[in-house]
């Protein structure tokens, strides 16, 4: 929950420390926020923004806090006035259910038209959000392949290099001094990556889980984790299991 304390301080730059990496040869930035942006291309890669989740449960008769999709276009906002992409791109589960984008308040709409302005927007549909999304700037897709790389919602063991996906949600656990800390991580072996959950109120699986299984060449498999303000870079051999 590190990054909803962020979206309720005044969003500005830390000195945040990004971790590099390479996914089929291009050169990536991971964003502590949980966003990967590719230098080369200007392109913005976010992954299950889960917007309007709380609504959603509201529909079903269950409350939440009414504040999350406020809170991760706050720390959207933040990693486009940072990067300046050209493209956005946002892989899936945009919406926390099929209806989301519809419904969504005026206000929240005006502030993703705001961060589209002047930039190609693509939203790839995901498990939660098939249809796409209603009245919002840009494009729908069910995957998209850009620059030699294919950015879809949903992992696939078929897929060759250079693939980068969500829905997984990965999380690792490291040991800090006397106790273990778990942490929301971009996970890669150089022929894949997937992407955090960067919606606020959305969990993580661990990356040792059976989801994960086949995914990923362990020998190979780095976790860059979200910390408050920089990214942290463990090698799976030293997680804790």
């Amino acid at each position: 929950m590190h990054r909803l304390a962020l979206a309720a301080a005044e969003m500005q730059d830390f000195g945040a420390v990004s971790a590099r990496t390479l996914i089929a040869g291009v050169e990536a930035i991971c964003d502590p926020f949980g966003a990967l942006y590719l230098p080369q291309t200007r392109l913005l890669v976010i992954s299950d923004l889960h917007l309007e989740k709380g609504a959603a449960f509201a529909r079903r008769g269950m409350l939440l806090p009414p504040y999350d999709t406020l809170a991760t276009l706050r720390i959207l906002e933040a990693v486009i006035a940072r990067h300046d992409p050209a493209i956005v791109v946002s892989l899936g589960d945009n919406f926390h259910d099929r209806v989301g984008s519809a419904h969504l308040p005026q206000e929240f709409r005006q502030r993703i038209e705001a961060m589209a302005r002047g930039r190609d927007w693509i939203w790839i549909n995901g498990n939660h959000d098939p249809d796409g999304t209603t009245g919002l700037p840009g494009q729908s897709a069910d995957e998209l392949h850009y620059a030699g790389l294919a950015f879809r919602h949903e992992p696939s063991l078929a897929a060759g290099d250079g693939e980068i996906a969500g829905h997984l949600h990965p999380s690792a656990t490291v040991r800090r001094r006397d106790k273990s800390v778990r942490r929301p991580c971009f996970a890669t072996d150089g022929r894949r990556l997937l992407m955090p959950a960067f919606g606020v109120t959305t969990g993580g699986l661990d990356l040792r889980h059976r989801a994960m299984s086949g995914l990923f060449e362990r020998d190979n498999l780095v976790a860059h984790l979200l910390g408050r303000d920089r990214v942290y870079s463990v090698r799976f051999a030293n997680l804790l299991a």
